[in-house]
């Protein structure tokens, strides 16, 4: 019978697992007295031969072996080799019990869905329970040792009782190399059939049922074949037996207590009894011993599997649950809370401090909240928060876009310049621009996508207009940039702008004055190469307001109008340019 202790520890008490520790049957005692003890005379004669029949200088060598010895053997990982060995057996040792076939559902779908209580319907149930108890026991005769011993012949079985003598003969003429534990799961579907065509299984679904149920059963029975077929790699098994073994057999020699006249590092005490050595022994091969027994649990250790106990009770109770108890109902009766709405049982004096604790209502039920905060908030106040905290979040939107795509100071100079161009372009394009448009309504005003020319929509100009206050536009020139994309702001809205294919230039040659009324520019407009403009040093600021721009584009409008009629140069006066 398997040890059971759980109700001695049903309760934690101060040193609570001590009371186990006297325990003999089942115990680590009883298991490893043998190899503790072989393991200490090992010990106790090396230490002997040491101490008593060496020579001085075997003494001196047998010395430096220990020292060796007791350096290496802390090299095998013993902890990590036994631990995870012992976690994979003890968890196939459960999944073991687990797939151990157990008839009680089986039995109470059967009871439930084959109805009958005649002579047939009672042979119906109880033959085909048979048959379920039948194929567990073939399956635990032929994977439990203690169930063997019990049933050793197929005769064993039919004096048993579990299987009749025609029954046999016809388990027998079926030819198969393999076990036959599911012959009788065969015939028990074969008899739920006939059953079924008998009008006893009221419809398909409970036939479904009783079918579905009895696969588990059988599933439960090929898993345990399979667990007895399918071991732990064996390899692994001999790595751990090995390394355990292997360890304390150097620890024979590497934790023997030396001579402390020789004042060797760590050796300056003797004892004789290695106390802590052989508590690692009684550790590690235990843990050793635990997988030895729990690796097959249905062997005959005082930890193994009951199955005799459990061939005769799930016999025993599949027999009465079809058979005594079918259709075996108590007189139904009101109950004697039939009239209280709010039923308790009775406790005992033991047990009456149960009535003294509160009922659990919630882990939030005494929880307290500040009397401003019960209040409910009105819905417009609600929508409102709702309302600002989505403009915020737009705006924060907004702002990380333009965080992303924001470009450098000498980006945005490059930008001004070219919305500056891109609008030129617009203006000679279309000359048509009212022209009495004031400055303060174009500087609102933006260049976007759809308000540019059709073939004006690919490509991009960069433009560097240099400038001195108080002198005349002389020459505008633009230079054909990579395609490129500007963003302009208009209020909270982004624009795109798309480049202007090619280089254009608006103006005539500068004019050469007979006059000089005005100081001339110290230098005229330089290319769009910032290092040149840096290097002149000479650049002037950029025209970066669309005032300014459509001043500038109205003039060389109708400079080059002029231009094209006479086709002769014109002087002009930069004081009416910058007028005009």
């Amino acid at each position: 019978m398997t040890v059971t202790y759980t109700a001695r520890v049903a309760n934690a008490r101060f040193c609570g697992f001590s009371k186990l520790l006297l325990a003999w049957r089942g115990s680590i005692y009883k298991l490893l007295y043998k190899e503790f003890v072989a393991f200490f005379a090992m010990y106790a004669a090396i230490s002997i031969t040491y101490r008593f029949l060496l020579f001085d200088d075997q003494k001196r060598y047998f010395e430096k072996l220990a020292i060796y010895c007791n350096h290496y053997a802390s090299l095998i990982p013993m902890s990590f080799v036994l631990g995870f060995y012992v976690t994979l057996v003890v968890n196939r040792w459960w999944s073991q019990y687990t797939s151990i076939p157990l008839p009680d559902q089986l039995m109470c779908i059967l009871s439930g869905g084959l109805q009958g209580g005649d002579e047939r319907g009672r042979l119906l149930r109880r033959t085909m329970m048979r048959y379920a108890s039948l194929s567990a026991l073939l399956i635990l005769r032929s994977v439990s040792t203690a169930v063997f011993k019990r049933f050793p012949t197929i005769d064993h079985v039919v004096e048993a009782g579990f299987m009749t003598r025609e029954e046999r003969k016809k388990f027998e003429s079926l030819q198969s190399p393999y076990n036959k534990y599911w012959i009788p799961c065969v015939w028990f579907s074969n008899l739920a059939a006939v059953a079924r065509c008998e009008g006893r299984i009221k419809d398909d679904n409970t036939l479904k049922l009783l079918l579905e149920e009895l696969n588990v059963f059988r599933g439960k029975c090929s898993m345990l074949f399979h667990y007895d077929m399918i071991s732990v790699p064996l390899v692994y098994t001999q790595v751990v037996t090995l390394a355990v073994y292997s360890f304390f057999l150097v620890c024979l020699i590497g934790r023997q207590f030396l001579d402390p006249a020789q004042a060797y590092p760590g050796h300056d005490l003797d004892l004789y009894v290695p106390i802590f050595t052989l508590l690692q022994f009684f550790f590690y091969a235990g843990w050793l011993k635990v997988a030895e027994q729990l690796i097959n649990p249905f062997g005959e250790d005082d930890d193994d599997f009951e199955t005799n106990w459990l061939i005769d009770r799930n016999f025993q109770v599949s027999m009465m649950a079809v058979d005594e108890m079918y259709g075996d109902l108590p007189l139904m009766q009101r109950d004697r809370y039939w009239n209280d709405s709010n039923p308790r049982p009775p406790y005992t004096a033991a047990t009456v401090f149960v009535l003294r604790k509160p009922s659990f209502q919630g882990s939030t039920f005494d929880m307290a909240l500040p009397k401003e905060e019960m209040h409910f908030q009105p819905l417009e106040n609600i929508a409102e928060n709702l309302e600002e905290s989505s403009g915020h979040q737009s705006n924060m939107a907004l702002f990380n876009r333009l965080l992303n795509v924001g470009p450098s100071s000498g980006a945005l100079m490059g930008g001004a310049l070219r919305r500056t161009s891109a609008q030129l372009q617009r203006l000679r394009r279309y000359p048509s621009v009212d022209p009495c448009t004031s400055d303060d309504e174009e500087e609102g005003s933006t260049i976007s996508k759809d308000s540019l020319p059709p073939e004006s929509r690919h490509g991009s100009l960069s433009t560097v207009v240099s400038m001195i206050p108080g002198a005349p536009l002389l020459d505008i020139q633009f230079e054909a940039d990579p395609p490129e994309l500007r963003i302009e702001e208009d209020g909270d809205s982004l624009k795109q702008l798309e480049d202007v294919p090619s280089t254009v230039s608006l103006l005539p040659p500068p004019p050469q004055p007979k006059k000089s009324i005005a100081p001339r520019p110290s230098a005229l407009l330089q290319s769009a190469d910032p290092s040149r403009l840096e290097h002149s040093g000479q650049l002037s600021q950029p025209i970066t307001t669309h005032s300014r721009a459509t001043s500038c584009t109205r003039r060389v409008h109708s400079v080059s109008t002029d231009s094209e009629r006479t086709g002769t140069q014109h002087d002009e006066d930069p004081n009416k340019i910058r007028e005009t």
